[in-house]
Parts: C-alpha cells; sequence; structure tokens
C-alpha cells in the first residue's frame, strides 16, 4: 500500500517537473521574455527531479537513496529561488551569479560596444509575473512544498521498513 502511495506521489512529482520545465521554455521562446541567470539555474532542480525519479522506476533497490536526493535536490532549490527571491525585492544585493555575462575585463572600444549591445537581464528584474506573482516568488513556494512533500515520504517510507 505504501509503495503505491510513494509511486503515485513520484509520478506527480515527475510530471509537474516536466510540466514546469514546459512552462518555463513556453515563457522563454514562445512569450520571449528571456530568464536571467539564476531562472537558468533554477530549472537544474527539476531536471535533476526528472533523472531521479526515473532512476527510482529503474533501480527500485535504491528508493531510500533517491527519495534523500530528490529532498536535498528541492531543498536547495528552495533555497536558490528564495535567494533569486530576495534579489527581486531588493533584501539581497545582487550576486556574480547575476552578472555572469558581465566578465569581460578588456577595455577594447569592440568589446564595449558588444558588450552594450547584448541585452542582459538583471536577477532583479522581474520580466513575467503570474497571478500577480513572479516567478521566483511561485518557485519558492513549491520548492518547500514539493520538499516537505518528499521529506514526509522519505520519513513515512523509513519507518515502514
Amino acid at each position: 500500500m505504501i509503495q503505491i502511495k510513494t509511486n503515485t506521489i513520484l509520478n506527480f512529482i515527475l510530471l509537474f517537473s516536466i510540466f514546469a520545465l514546459s512552462g518555463a521554455y513556453f515563457i522563454q521562446y514562445t512569450l520571449g521574455h528571456q530568464p536571467c541567470n539564476l531562472c537558468l539555474f533554477e530549472r537544474i532542480p527539476y531536471y535533476l527531479s526528472i533523472s531521479l525519479i526515473v532512476l527510482n522506476m529503474v533501480f527500485k533497490k535504491f528508493q531510500k537513496i533517491i527519495l534523500t536526493l530528490l529532498s536535498l535536490t528541492f531543498i536547495c532549490a528552495a533555497i536558490l529561488s528564495f535567494y533569486h527571491l530576495g534579489i527581486e525585492q531588493g533584501f539581497i544585493k545582487d550576486s556574480l551569479v547575476c552578472n555572469l555575462n558581465s566578465t569581460n575585463n578588456s577595455l577594447s572600444s569592440e568589446d564595449i560596444l558588444k558588450e552594450l549591445n547584448s541585452v542582459s537581464i538583471s536577477c532583479k528584474d522581474v520580466t513575467f509575473r503570474f497571478l500577480g506573482f513572479s516567478l521566483a516568488t511561485i518557485n519558492t513556494i513549491i520548492s518547500v512544498i514539493l520538499s516537505i512533500i518528499i521529506i514526509k515520504l522519505t520519513l513515512i517510507n523509513e519507518k515502514n521498513k
């Protein structure tokens, strides 16, 4: 009974991760909203969760390890998106991650012209909102909820084995 529940929850998280990444690419390529560097980093936990859940489907005997890694993945996702939210709200200063494109140290006129012509998206600028919330806000909430669900799932599985 618990195994069916675990698999059902993991399948839901798998589908949600695919949906979240699809939504991010839809917003980027169809609606034309360019993501900042932190937005791109916030996609990584969803790729990891898809990989881990697929691994769980193949290697059932490693479920405890995979659930633990999945918990850590979404805890890191929550921290990263909360950090991004702090930058958006002005509580935290921009970091080097936000300025990865502007690490050019040469001062030639061609390089300066290229830098001025390139579109650099700041991590503090919100270019897309859904229901009035930035995607960093939504991702923070979702990551915290998924972290709690997976931690509880891990603890329940540990208790019943």
